[in-house]
């Protein structure tokens, strides 16, 4: 874990993010002995959070669509014993 100074810290900004983003810990100390630890933040969204289409199709018709399509893969992957 690497520890700067205040004013290396300062001076070096940008260098000290990346290298808190890389590490995921660094240390800053001030002068007069204080230390900071700056980490990085995690995202908080989930990854299954995606942006919504318009679809315009009824319940009725996704209801109908999903059950041919179950149909369809049994009758593709009959399973073990055939059923």
């Amino acid at each position: 874990m690497q520890v700067y100074t205040y004013s290396e810290a300062r001076q070096n900004l940008a260098s000290v993010l990346n290298n808190a983003e890389a590490t995921g810990k660094v240390l800053i100390r001030r002068k007069d002995g204080r230390t900071f630890a700056l980490t990085p933040e995690h995202p908080t969204d989930s990854p299954l959070d995606v942006p919504s289409i318009e679809a315009r199709v009824t319940t009725d018709e996704l209801v109908q669509l999903i059950r041919s399509e179950r149909a369809r893969a049994r009758r593709c992957n009959p399973g073990p014993l055939g059923l």
